[in-house]
């Protein structure tokens, strides 16, 4: 499956949560989930107006689950599907391992540092070649950084309006504490592997589990 292209506010409002994908926008009033609360589509419309849809299934639960995460990293489903396995094989908890991967990718590295403010727009940034790796300049944003490598962005791109708008935002907010960043060098570094309850994303990530063991 490829990558989902259309409206952004869509899948937030598929999942009946903010997934943040669409920036400065999302702490607005123009969020699409504050102003309109129910799936999108007709059907979901009429749920609304019913007081709420059809009690979901458990395998439901599951797949939603898996979704809304899928789309909070902006992964394809053979992408998502493949870290999920490389996950399952490490020794440990599967779920808590499918995060830290997760968060482990360049393109969320350079999200969560405040290089950008959305995943889709650090995606961006790598895909250009905008962000270097210890120097050199990586252009896959599934690339896994490992702890102590340092994330920097070009020095030819600092000067861009998303970058500065994003660096400006990220300095009022406190940052992770198993992330080092110098906003003044345009750098940062994953010190260590996140544990669970660092790791801001709201996931009940065991349902995904439960879902791919089936």
């Amino acid at each position: 499956m490829s990558r989902y292209a259309g409206p952004a506010c869509r899948l937030c409002r598929r999942e009946g949560t903010k997934l943040f994908l669409k920036g400065t926008r999302c702490f607005t009033e123009k969020c699409a989930v504050d102003r309109r609360s129910y799936a999108p589509g007709q059907h979901g419309a009429a749920a609304a107006g019913k007081g709420g849809g059809r009690k979901m299934s458990e395998y439901a639960k599951q797949l939603r689950e898996k979704q809304k995460v899928k789309r909070i990293y902006g992964l394809s489903e053979r992408q998502f599907r493949n870290t999920f396995e490389a996950a399952a094989k490490i020794p440990g908890v599967t779920g808590t391992n499918l995060l830290v991967a997760l968060e482990s990718r360049l393109d969320n590295l350079a999200y969560r540092m405040g290089f950008s403010t959305s995943r889709r727009g650090a995606r961006q940034l790598v895909c250009h070649g905008h962000v270097e790796v210890d120097g050199a300049r990586v252009d896959i944003p599934s690339y896994r950084v490992q702890p102590g490598q340092e994330v920097r962005i070009a020095a030819s791109a600092r000067e861009m309006v998303p970058v500065k708008v994003a660096q400006e935002m990220a300095t009022r907010g406190a940052s992770l504490t198993w992330l080092s960043v110098d906003h003044q060098k345009f750098a940062g570094r994953m010190t260590m592997e996140p544990t669970r309850d660092a790791i801001p994303t709201n996931a009940q990530e065991q349902l995904i589990v439960e879902l791919y063991s089936k």
